[in-house]
């Protein structure tokens, strides 16, 4: 076990970054079409193919997502991911044409301090391109990926992962953790979701004995439209997309016990849900509140583990890494 996204069977991430620019792309690409579904929760979202994963909508199944830095333009690292499966064939069947489906979502990096000056000019569409060559695991934790340049109110922000069994199903999490609020729990070291940190992943240094003064007071970069934090949640379990659509209602949870606040104006964050469907489910209400349970449970460890792992810092513009400030 990778402790990760890839521990579901038939999914594997890839991450691409550019260091000068402070951007980067995270790619999920499903081995086969995997049901799909999201929540979104912020104020100021970027998606893309969304509407198309209401439990309403024709096509079930998806080929990958795309999350990407950028604001606005990274939402062509999809074309970037398009591609690469169209040159292996992969996609929906419209007669003899094949179109990949790969939903997608953006946070906002531009006030990072990096250049970019590439970012209309094909840059999501190349990292998604090296992103996707690079599928595997497990999968890369801190400044990697969608997470390079993300930050948070307190600390530089990252892209994390995590994973748990119910027994019967693998459940796990990925988040690129770019939000307006703080993953740890005042000036303190110690994060929001330490209650479900499972061997030391993020330090190990659990819950303050008393809520230290001042932690409840919401603190954001204050900022309009600069942040979201973008999140992928997976099982083997076979769900419809009513029930992948409910697993991402419930893993919304994880971020709401991993930072503070969060769901602001500021951000956009979204939920995607993916069911590989090698398991059955043996009671679809009992086993779905599992499922959306431990998807919640390893959403916040993933946020944490993003944060605790990111590189120490670059630039004026971006925060302390969680290294930089408590080592």
């Amino acid at each position: 076990m990778n402790n990760d996204l890839t521990d579901v069977a038939g999914l594997s991430v890839g991450c691409a970054a550019d260091a000068a620019a402070l951007t980067g792309v995270t790619v999920i690409v499903c081995d086969k079409p995997c049901v799909a579904a999201c929540d979104v929760r912020g104020g100021g979202p970027g998606t893309r193919e969304t509407d198309l994963l209401n439990p309403e909508m024709t096509v079930e199944k998806v080929d990958a997502i795309a999350l990407a830095g950028g604001s606005a333009f990274g939402l062509e690292a999809a074309s970037g991911v398009m591609a690469w499966l169209a040159e292996r064939g992969r996609g929906f069947a419209v007669g003899p044409a094949r179109v990949p489906i790969v939903p997608g979502a953006i946070l906002f990096d531009l006030n990072n301090g990096g250049d970019k000056s590439a970012v209309a000019t094909g840059l999501y569409r190349d990292l998604a391109l090296v992103a996707c060559d690079a599928i595997g695991g497990p999968v890369p934790l801190g400044s990697r990926g969608a997470g390079f340049g993300a930050t948070t109110a307190t600390l530089r922000g990252g892209h994390g992962s995590a994973s748990a069994n119910t027994g019967r199903y693998t459940v796990a999490a990925l988040a690129a953790v770019n939000a307006a609020g703080s993953a740890t729990i005042g000036d303190s070291a110690r994060f929001w979701a330490a209650a479900y940190e499972r061997d030391g992943e993020f330090g190990g240094l659990g819950l303050p004995g008393a809520m230290p003064p001042q932690a409840l007071v919401a603190r954001t970069k204050g900022m309009a439209a600069a942040s979201t934090t973008l999140c992928v949640v997976a099982t083997d379990a076979a769900l419809t997309k009513v029930q992948a659509r409910r697993l991402a209602v419930m893993a919304q949870d994880g971020l709401a016990r991993a930072l503070h606040p969060v769901h602001t104006p500021l951000d956009g964050d979204v939920v995607f849900a993916l069911a590989t469907g090698r398991i059955p489910l043996a009671d679809p209400l009992v086993d779905l509140v599992a499922i959306g349970s431990e998807a919640a449970h390893c959403l916040a460890r993933a946020v944490a583990r993003g944060v605790h792992a990111a590189d120490s810092s670059v630039g004026t513009a971006m925060p302390p890494a969680w290294k930089d400030k408590f080592g």
